[in-house]
C-alpha cells in the first residue's frame, strides 16, 4: 500500500506558493499533510497539525515542504522543497505552468535553536541511561552541592535538554563503554562523560576532548588511582596539540596557564568532575593530597605549536603533524623562571637547570618527570642559535647530572637526602624520557615555567599518556 506524507508549515513561502497542489493533493486518500504550525494555509482544510513536532521529529524533516513517499509502510522516496518535475512524477500530476520549477524550502521546526535538544529529551528518553532526579521549589545550584557533584564552585545543571545538546559534539553512541573510573571503578560511558562536560560549563565540540582525556587518565601507565591516593600534590593536567584546539578556540600564548579561556578552563574541569562523579575520587576520601594545588580544580592548555621553532609534543610522541592529540601529565603546581638577561643559549639552559633542580627537593633524581614551558620570548634565544628541542634537553640533563655528594643525607646541611653509600656516584635530575618541553605563554615576557609531576613519575608511578582526538 502505498501512501505520501507531506510536511509542511504555514509561515514557509515555498509552501504557501504551492498550497493549490496541497489542497488538491489533500483530498487523496494515500494522501496526508501534516503542518507544523497551528495556523492553517488559506483554503488548506484536510491536514494534521503537529502541535508537539513529534512526528516531525521522529520523521527526520530538515526543511519543508518535505515529500516521503512510504510502500508498505518502508520509506522508498524523500523529495525535499519544491521540485516540480520530481512532484508530477511522484504524484502523476499535471502541474500549472505558471509555478516555479524550483524553489527551496525553509527549514523545519525541529531545527529551531535549542529544539532538537528539547525533542530527544521528550521523545527519546531511552538515549540516556543516566538516572534522573526531579526537584521542585528548590535551587537547583545548591541541589548539585547537596548531591555532591560539585568540586566547589557553581555548576550547570545537567538537564536532559542540555546532555542532549552536548552528545551533539560526538558521532560515537552515548552508551559506549569507555572504561571504569578509579577509585570506585564506576563504568564510565560516553553520556556519563557529557553529563559532567555539562557540569563542567563545555561546549559540545569540547567534548570530544573531554573523552580523548578521559581516555588518557584510563590508561594504565598514568596510574590514576595512585595519583589519586597520594598525599602528595599532583593532579591531571591537560595538554592538547593540533588543529582541532585552534578550531575550538583554546589558548595556547598569553595567560595560557591562567584564567579566562573557557575551553581550557571547562576542559580540565570536566575531566576532574568525571573522576570525582563517576569514579567517586573525592577529596578526604580515597584523595589524600595533604595541599593539593589549584590545577586539580583545572589545568587545560594548548600548545602554541605553530609558532614554534620546534617539533611539537605530539610529533615528538609519534603521532603526524595533523593529528589533533591530548597528553595527560600528573601535575603541581607552576614554577616560575625569570631570565631577563641572557640572551645565549649556554646561559638561559643554566638559568632553566638551576630551576628544575629544585623539583620536588634539590636532592630528589629520578623521582618525579617535569614540563618546561618555554615562553616564546625565551625561545627566541634557541631559535636564534639554532637550538633544536633534543639541543636544549640534552643540554639541561647534562647540567643536571649531579654528584652523588651533593644529594647524600646531611649534605648541605639537610637530614633529607639519598643513602650515603652512593657518594661516589653521579646521578641524572631526571630519568631518560622524562623531561618534557613545550612552547607556550604572551610574546611580552622574558618569563618560562617548569610543572614539575608527581613524585611517584616514571617507570614506578604515572607516565605521561597521549590519545588522539577522536570526532
Amino acid at each position: 500500500m502505498n501512501r505520501f506524507l507531506i510536511y509542511i508549515k504555514s509561515s514557509c513561502e515555498t509552501c504557501v506558493e504551492i498550497k493549490d497542489v496541497l489542497i488538491s493533493l489533500s483530498y487523496r486518500e494515500d494522501v496526508e499533510i501534516i503542518n507544523q504550525e497551528a495556523e492553517s494555509i488559506p483554503g488548506l482544510e484536510r491536514q494534521f497539525f503537529d502541535e508537539s513536532l513529534e512526528r516531525s521529529f521522529r520523521a527526520e524533516i530538515e526543511s519543508v515542504p518535505t515529500v516521503i513517499h512510504l510502500k508498505a509502510d518502508i520509506e522508498q522516496v524523500r523529495h525535499q522543497g519544491w521540485v516540480k518535475a520530481e512532484w508530477s512524477a511522484l504524484f502523476d500530476l499535471s502541474l500549472d505552468e505558471r509555478l516555479p520549477a524550483f524553489k527551496p524550502g525553509c527549514a523545519s521546526k525541529t531545527l529551531d535553536p535549542g529544539r532538537i535538544e528539547k525533542l530527544q529529551a521528550q521523545f527519546q528518553p531511552e538515549r540516556l541511561q543516566s538516572r534522573r532526579l526531579t526537584f521542585s521549589d528548590t535551587d537547583d545550584i545548591e541541589v548539585a552541592y547537596d548531591q555532591g557533584w560539585s568540586d566547589g564552585l557553581p555548576v550547570v545543571p545537567p538537564t536532559p535538554e542540555r546532555v542532549h545538546r552536548m552528545l551533539g559534539g560526538t558521532t560515537r553512541p552515548a552508551g559506549e563503554v569507555v572504561g571504569e573510573v578509579p577509585p570506585d571503578y564506576g563504568q564510565c560511558t560516553i553520556e556519563k562523560i557529557a553529563v559532567n562536560a555539562v557540569l563542567a560549563g563545555c561546549l559540545p565540540e569540547y567534548l570530544p576532548v573531554v573523552i580523548a582525556a578521559v581516555e588518557a587518565a584510563l590508561e594504565e601507565p598514568f596510574c590514576m588511582h595512585g595519583l589519586l591516593a597520594t598525599t602528595y600534590f599532583s593532579g591531571p593536567m591537560v595538554v592538547v596539540n593540533g588543529p582541532y584546539s585552534r578550531a575550538i578556540g583554546m589558548n595556547s600564548q598569553g595567560n595560557a596557564l591562567g584564567q579566562g579561556n573557557r575551553a581550557n578552563a571547562t576542559i580540565g574541569r570536566a575531566l576532574q568532575l568525571v573522576i570525582r562523579n563517576v569514579g567517586g575520587g573525592k577529596p578526604g576520601g580515597v584523595d589524600r593530597s595533604a595541599l593539593g594545588n589549584p590545577g586539580k580544580y583545572t589545568f587545560c592548555f594548548a600548545e602554541d605549536e605553530l609558532n614554534s621553532c620546534w617539533d611539537s609534543l605530539s610529533v615528538e610522541r609519534g603521532f603526524d603533524r595533523g593529528a589533533s592529540t591530548v597528553t595527560l601529565f600528573s601535575a603541581d603546581g607552576v614554577q616560575g623562571i625569570v631570565d631577563q638577561k641572557s640572551r645565549d643559549p649556554e646561559s638561559l639552559a643554566r638559568s632553566f637547570a638551576a630551576g628544575l633542580r629544585v623539583v620536588g627537593h634539590p636532592k630528589f633524581v629520578r623521582a618525579s618527570d617535569a614540563f618546561l614551558v618555554v615562553s616564546p620570548e625565551h625561545e627566541r634565544v634557541f631559535r636564534d642559535a639554532n637550538w633544536s628541542k633534543d639541543d636544549l634537553r640534552n643540554k639541561l640533563m647534562d647540567l643536571l647530572t649531579i654528584d652523588g655528594e651533593e644529594l647524600v643525607r646531611g649534605a648541605g646541611g639537610i637530614t633529607e637526602g639519598i643513602d650515603p653509600k652512593l657518594a661516589g656516584h653521579r646521578f641524572t635530575k631526571f630519568r631518560e624520557g622524562g623531561l618534557f618541553i613545550v612552547r607556550a605563554g604572551g610574546r611580552a615576557g622574558l618569563f618560562s615555567a617548569i610543572i614539575a609531576g608527581w613524585g611517584a613519575s616514571g617507570e614506578i608511578g604515572s607516565t605521561p599518556v597521549t590519545r588522539e582526538i577522536k570526532l
